[in-house]
């Protein structure tokens, strides 16, 4: 597994991965979700809930058929707390220029589950922007992630964290294809 970078905040693991599936696979999943129905559905946190922003929900039936479906349950591996992960949540986020993303945790206090999220948007420039911010536990940006067509992140999903938005002079749209995980029962 080519591992990128590995980076801690408060001691939760951030992992990133270039390379696991090829530019072309992106293509085709940025293109497959060309004509998919987007809705403003998802919320950061309940006190933003007047600010929704763009989502499509994938069936988790649908899920295995997704061709980085077998790497992401493959780089979930990684982490030491758990050998196995099973996915809750299987979405895409469709971000633009003007868009309001807020930061947020994607598990509970106390509960454990990591996030998987790829960046399928087929092209892009780092001045667009669009990185992923990671806090530590004083609001302090610690960690950026650059939207690099066909990385990986994987984190604990208790660390404070916020997509940002393309820059004006991006008219594409910034896609992030990503995976809830939680750990798997015996």
């Amino acid at each position: 597994m080519p591992l990128t970078r590995f980076i801690e905040v408060d001691g939760r693991p951030i992992r990133i991965y270039d390379g696991l599936v090829a530019l072309p696979l992106v293509r085709q999943l940025t293109d497959a979700l060309l004509d998919a129905s987007f809705v403003r559905s998802e919320v950061a946190r309940q006190e933003t809930a007047a600010f929704r922003h763009w989502a499509v929900d994938i069936p988790l039936e649908t899920a295995p058929q997704l061709a980085i479906h077998e790497p992401t349950l493959t780089a979930s591996r990684d982490f030491a707390d758990c050998a196995d992960y099973r996915i809750l949540r299987c979405y895409c986020n469709h971000a633009a220029y003007g868009d309001m993303l807020f930061t947020h945790t994607d598990v509970q206090p106390g509960q454990k589950g990591l996030t998987a999220l790829w960046y399928i948007a087929p092209e892009w420039n780092v001045e667009w922007g669009g990185e992923t911010l990671f806090y530590n536990s004083n609001m302090d940006a610690e960690v950026a992630v650059s939207p690099r067509p066909g990385r990986l992140v994987i984190f604990d999903g208790a660390i404070p964290h916020v997509g940002r938005p393309p820059n004006r002079v991006c008219y594409a749209p910034r896609y992030t294809l990503a995976f809830k995980l939680v750990p798997a029962i015996a």
